[in-house]
């Protein structure tokens, strides 16, 4: 959707016109004290937007009140029975309300109430789900928030689901996102901020962090970064993250990203900084490391030796998601001394018929194996695994009987196809999966020589690489060896608690 970003100069000129979204109507004027003359200038600005409601009210033949609101975002049953009602009540009672304050108190008895005389904050609020009370003889815009947008039901997120652990995850809507989080920080120190991205689509952004233990540094950061971002609109934090992170070009991801509420509340204990962006369900959460990449919600609600044991599994098939195929085509292609004779023999065996070298071969069933992936995911739910698991054994089989492909390779590349499912977060395993691809050629074209300048290369980027400041592959580089013991291996809660408490006690860092 490359049509939603501006250049400089486009943006620019665009803000010096007001914006096209303000071409038609200039809305920075004030209100009139003239109740039709009001009237008019709203129907300017919304011109052609057909679910723009008016309602009238009036009081011995005279238009008293106008009521302005959007009719897809409000509850009009809220409206009527806690504005509407009130007015006619008070009319046929003659107790109509001298002053705009009179209205807000005495009538007005739901949701947030804001007064304005100018056009764009009247303009603004009902895009956000507010009614505006127009008053005959008065300059000033009542508006009350009576949100009636129809959200989704919590549930577990289908992409980290847990054994054990909360079964809540973050929706569309930013209040309730809000809402999750503070009923697990139960503190005055979390702050929210609250800041509107997007030209036209005016994006709500809520900055969330824990004063007292985040860094003053990192908070000025991301403001100034998320101020800097100059779109059209923002559909998903995914928009967010490709502005906000170091290196745009690495393949591996520099935010970390979730729908679980306790995962954030986690990564905020930790001093770290969570960017929530309404109409979206994923957080974003600054800085990330690469262990971070690794690390399962569930492995902090589990007893502490067998979380520790699965993260030796991750990291284990880690490297076989990156080096296993790579491997197989160099050792068979230029090294074949280092395997055991009655392996070679087998492998040779089952080569014989393939018309293609090794990297060809591998690079085919790679390449068939994320297409297969990439179909289960869009074909509709109830389908979608059956074809990506019937698929996969067919196309397998019968490509083997044809002697397109071998059997080793088959096994390999599901051995490598499975150890990528085994990494917690699905943008690292992204760019795990695509991180294949090179080694594959680096294997054909110079064996395990090719391998290793591929390793040393993703040392080097991955080691200089950083987010907000943090270095990505910390705390091994820099090496903090007391850090490490939430790294290797899971440290049990109460250690990792009563190190934190001695540490605090004593003036030490957090």
């Amino acid at each position: 959707m490359g049509w939603l970003t501006r250049g400089k100069n486009t943006y620019i000129k665009n803000r010096n016109m007001k914006s096209a979204y303000l071409a038609d109507s200039d809305i920075s004027t004030d209100f009139t004290s003239e109740i039709e003359q009001n009237e008019a200038i709203l129907k300017e600005t919304f011109q052609h937007c057909s679910d723009l409601e008016y309602r009238r009210i009036e009081v011995n033949h005279s238009l008293q009140w106008l009521i302005v609101y959007i009719d897809s975002l409000i509850d009009k049953k809220m409206l009527d029975e806690h504005v509407i009602k009130p007015m006619q009540t008070s009319q046929k009672r003659d107790e109509l309300p001298k002053e705009e304050v009179d209205l807000k108190n005495k009538l007005i008895s739901i949701g947030n109430t804001r007064s304005s005389s100018k056009v764009s904050d009247t303009v603004r609020n009902l895009l956000e789900g507010h009614a505006a009370i127009l008053t005959a003889g008065s300059s000033t815009v009542l508006t009350v928030s009576i949100p009636g947008l129809v959200k989704r039901s919590l549930e577990e997120p289908s992409s980290e689901q847990v054994l054990r652990g909360p079964r809540d995850g973050f929706i569309e809507q930013l209040s309730t996102n809000v809402s999750l989080i503070r009923a697990r920080l139960k503190t005055p120190k979390l702050k929210v901020e609250y800041i509107t991205l997007g030209e036209h689509s005016h994006t709500r952004i809520a900055i969330s962090y824990l004063s007292g233990i985040v860094q003053e540094s990192l908070v000025d950061e991301v403001r100034t970064r998320l101020m800097s971002i100059q779109l059209d609109g923002i559909l998903d934090s995914g928009y967010i993250e490709e502005y906000i992170e170091d290196q745009p070009y690495s393949p591996f991801p520099q935010v970390h990203s979730t729908e679980r509420p306790d995962v954030v509340v986690a990564e905020l204990l930790e001093g770290k900084v969570a960017i929530l962006v309404d109409t979206s369900p994923f957080v974003l959460i600054v800085p990330m490391t690469f262990w971070t990449g690794l690390q399962a919600s569930e492995d902090y609600y589990n007893r502490w030796p067998i979380a520790t044991f699965v993260r030796w599994i991750r990291f284990l098939f880690i490297n076989l998601a990156i080096f296993a195929p790579p491997l197989y085509v160099a050792i068979t292609t230029f090294h074949q001394e280092m395997i055991p004779t009655n392996l070679v023999l087998s492998i040779a065996a089952a080569r014989e018929a393939v018309p293609f070298p090794a990297m060809v071969e591998a690079l085919l069933i790679e390449i068939i194996f994320e297409a297969l992936r990439e179909a289960g995911i869009r074909l509709p739910k109830q389908i979608g695994p059956t074809i990506s698991i019937v698929g996969g054994l067919v196309i397998g089989q019968a490509a083997v009987q044809a002697g397109f492909i071998s059997a080793p390779v088959v096994i390999i590349v599901s051995i490598t196809g499975i150890a990528a499912f085994t990494i917690p977060r699905y943008s690292l395993a992204n760019g795990i999966r695509l991180l294949r691809f090179p080694m594959l050629f680096l294997a054909g074209f110079l064996g395990l020589y090719g391998i290793v300048l591929g390793f040393l290369g993703i040392m080097l980027h991955v080691t200089s690489l950083r987010s907000f400041g943090v270095l990505y592959f910390s705390p091994v580089t820099p090496l903090n060896v007391s850090a490490l013991k939430d790294v290797i291996i899971r440290q049990p809660i109460w250690a990792k608690f009563r190190v934190k408490s001695r540490r605090t006690k004593e003036g030490g860092e957090r």
